[in-house]
């Protein structure tokens, strides 16, 4: 199932996959900027083995929704809700069964690479051995780096180290990727696409933006478009 939803300046809302009983849920979601609305009236309802690609211009909101949507940013209006509770009130559970990866990777530069994942995997509650850690990067191309500390590595290297962690065992049911696919070579890219697919087949749920041409095998793929409006 593929559904697509725009979001342009003369139309500011959008229902996606509109339902009961949704995993995840966003409400009459809305962000401003200055004193103008990025968008406003968003309703999101995720289900098990839901994916929704999150697109537009630049400056049409797209990072400011998903940091919304994992509750790194209060909207102007409306609420986000896990299991029909608001976020805002069940912080740490919530963040419990999501891994957000955004721009800014979370790499610690004084950690080791394998230390990184471990570091990660424990914030979210995850037990994360050595062994585990080097099977995730060794999955990413990285194993020969394990023992470097972060601060080391190039670009291209701590992007695809935060990447790892979506190589553990157990993630998290809902994984919100801002630019995920972003300076990878055609084999990460493959390996990931892989990794997300298995993970939306085995009931997860996923949000993401991409530049990319991407194209996931989910149970149900939705589309959702902000306008042109700019930063």
């Amino acid at each position: 199932m593929h559904q697509q939803y725009r979001i342009d300046s003369q139309q500011t809302q959008a229902v996606v996959n509109a339902g009961m009983h949704a995993e995840f849920e966003a409400r009459q979601v809305a962000c401003l900027k200055g004193r103008r609305y990025l968008f406003s009236n968003i309703h999101i309802q995720l289900h098990a083995g839901h994916a929704l690609y999150v697109r537009g211009s630049n400056g049409s909101g797209k990072s400011s929704l998903l940091r919304i949507l994992c509750g790194l940013a209060s909207p102007a209006r409306g609420a986000v809700f896990w299991q029909g509770t608001p976020v805002q009130k069940i912080r740490e559970d919530f963040h419990q069964h999501l891994l957000f990866l955004g721009h800014a990777n979370g790499i610690k530069d004084d950690l080791l690479a394998w230390e990184n994942i471990a570091f990660n995997a424990r914030l979210a509650g995850q037990h994360c051995t050595y062994a585990t850690a080097c099977a995730a990067l060794k999955a990413m191309g990285l194993l020969q780096i394990a023992l470097l500390p972060a601060g080391q590595l190039s670009q291209g290297q701590r992007k695809r180290l935060a990447l790892g962690r979506l190589y553990l065992p157990d993630l998290p049911r809902l994984l919100i990727l801002d630019e995920a696919f972003s300076a990878l070579d055609q084999k990460a890219t493959t390996a990931l696409t892989v990794i997300l697919d298995a993970h939306l087949q085995q009931g997860g749920m996923l949000i993401y933006t991409t530049h990319q041409d991407i194209v996931l095998q989910a149970p149900a793929h939705q589309e959702l478009w902000l306008g042109v409006a700019s930063c």
